[in-house]
């Protein structure tokens, strides 16, 4: 089975940084799209970067020129640097897989990111 584990969330002052990490098991890591999600409370899940088997990226305007996707296809891990962080930037990260085999769309159990001001 496809599992997703995600770590590196915790809490950052404005203007710092941090890094999450998602590692994947059970799926074709190197053949899946990959991408990192966030809620904030009271609000819709919303894309926040993704990355394609081929390195190609993209990201949510609010964050573009602060955060970097990036993939270890050896490790079978995803990262999002966020730097520059901003209060608005408060959620809950997921990890989301686009798996190429075994078909399908799975989830990581998500990890809070909290920006005091």
């Amino acid at each position: 089975q496809v599992q997703l584990a995600e770590s590196g969330g915790g809490l950052a002052q404005a203007g710092g940084s941090l890094r999450l990490s998602c590692a994947a098991s059970g799926t074709v890591f190197v053949l899946s799209d990959m991408n990192w999600y966030r809620q904030a409370p009271g609000k819709q899940r919303e894309l926040v970067a993704g990355i394609t088997p081929g390195g190609s990226t993209n990201y949510v305007d609010s964050v573009k020129g602060r955060f970097t996707v990036s993939r270890d296809n050896v490790k079978n891990t995803v990262y999002l640097q966020m730097n520059t962080l901003k209060p608005e930037d408060t959620a809950v990260y997921y990890c989301n897989s686009h798996s190429f085999w075994p078909r399908g769309d799975y989830w990581g159990q998500g990890t809070q990111v909290t920006v005091s001001s």
